[in-house]
């Protein structure tokens, strides 16, 4: 057997936590003249707490991607980060979002490499053909640079809310020295890493060329990723949007160490590494475009190669300022997302119902909701983030919720009927317009 889907599991049900029932009385109120984004938000902003949840005996907290049953550590940061501005006074809250830092730290000691875990060591995986060196506790072992960084981003913002630095005990500095070494290997990744993955399931997108290696790359101080945020193979393996999400996370992790660990020489460490992916991004990541100027590229292999597209997927080149690594009003951001909303830019599709950007994950002419939502999130006007919302109300093709790919035709038509992370996502898009009254 080579794929291996498991049907829907059940989730023991949890009570709502009483800041996120605060939330959805107080979008009663201010949606209310709203009555189908209403009831939108009211399905997707619980829907992680509702259906993809497990506090575990130890302390932890499992949370699944959705239709599959497995933590995927990118997607269950994001199917909780729209909480974390809610936790400081709810200690349910804290337990939820502090359990799943727990569980990211430790999946990332058994295996740093892999993308997404089982809730047990059940020996379940995506793939039981895979060529990798797999355990029993993961499910996929596809090297996302993206992953661990999104494990930091949680634990840096539930600390910087709260306050709480419970999280931060001896196995946190642990893990924050594996990312480290890992990190620093993958610079180098054809001299010193020991990571192969092939996938023989005749989908060139799920595995990785030259026996597991990957393509050519030149050192440039980025780090190597074998898999996009979608899943899919990179093209050239320096993803920038990945190492702009890198720069960040070291930032973070500097914090950390400075503040909570009182570790001068690792925060000195961590600063190297920095400036070096930095540098790196700055030097070979940025591309000459003859319509729209300097552009970031979403891959380039230091070789003088770019793959010049944007995908779906956060992280993206759309989602540079939600990672932080600069803002919105940044001149060579406003380039690239006017080159990513482009018809030059592979991926984008416009249609009947819509337009957006896709995903060379799904057919061709769909359109992603987290997409729409995160170009909602990171849009300067107020009539741009207000436009991206009526679209996402107007292509739930019926279902109350958000899904991956829609086609830019017929919304009804799409890919991924329960899918948390986009339900997340467009309610974080609907709960930040409504703090600023634009609704």
């Amino acid at each position: 057997m080579e794929q291996f889907r498991l049907p829907k599991i059940p989730m023991p049900e949890l009570t709502l936590p009483q800041a996120v029932q605060d939330v959805l009385k107080e979008a009663e109120q201010k949606l209310a003249h709203r009555p189908k984004l209403l009831q939108l938000f009211k399905n997707c902003f619980p829907n992680t707490l509702e259906t993809t949840t497990k506090l575990m005996d130890d302390g932890t907290t499992f949370v699944i991607t959705g239709d599959i049953p497995a933590m995927w550590l990118r997607d269950s940061v994001e199917q909780v980060i729209h909480y974390v501005p809610f936790t400081k006074e709810d200690k349910d809250l804290q337990r939820i979002i502090g359990g799943l830092i727990k569980r990211h730290m430790m999946s990332i000691q058994i295996d740093p490499y892999a993308n997404a875990f089982n809730e047990t060591a059940n020996d379940w995986h995506w793939n039981t053909t895979d060529e990798t060196e797999m355990s029993p506790w993961v499910w996929e072992r596809k090297f996302e640079l993206d992953s661990i960084c999104f494990s930091i981003r949680l634990a840096h913002a539930y600390w910087k809310e709260t306050e709480l630095t419970d999280i931060f005990d001896s196995g946190f500095k642990a893990t924050m020295r594996r990312i480290v070494e890992l990190w620093k290997t993958e610079q180098r990744h054809f001299e010193l890493s020991p990571y192969r993955f092939v996938r023989d399931n005749g989908i060139p997108t799920d595995s990785l060329r030259n026996s597991g290696l990957g393509m050519p790359v030149n050192y440039t101080g980025m780090i190597w990723s074998g898999f996009r945020s979608s899943d899919d193979a990179c093209d050239f393996h320096y993803n920038v949007p990945d190492n702009m999400f890198a720069v960040v996370a070291l930032r973070q992790m500097r914090e950390i160490a400075e503040w909570v660990f009182r570790d001068m020489d690792f925060v000195k460490e961590l600063k190297r590494l920095e400036d070096d992916v930095d540098h790196g991004i700055q030097l070979y990541g940025i591309y000459q475009h003859p319509e729209f100027g300097p552009i970031y590229a979403y891959e380039t292999d230091g070789f003088g190669n770019y793959c010049l597209m944007d995908d779906a997927g956060t992280p993206g080149l759309m989602s540079i300022p939600y990672l932080g690594y600069t803002t919105a009003d940044d001149p060579i951001y406003q380039n690239t997302r006017k080159f990513a909303l482009s018809k030059l830019n592979p991926f984008y599709y416009e249609g009947t119902a819509a337009k957006g950007i896709g995903s060379p994950h799904t057919p061709p002419g769909y359109i992603w909701h987290m997409a729409l939502s995160m170009q909602g999130i990171t849009a300067v006007s107020s009539e741009e983030k207000l436009a991206l919302i009526d679209m996402l109300e107007a292509t739930d093709g019926g279902t109350g919720y958000m899904h991956e790919g829609f086609h830019a035709d017929d919304p009804s038509v799409f890919t991924r009927k329960w899918f948390a992370w986009s339900n997340s996502l467009f309610a974080q898009l609907v709960y930040k317009a409504m703090k600023e009254d634009l609704l």
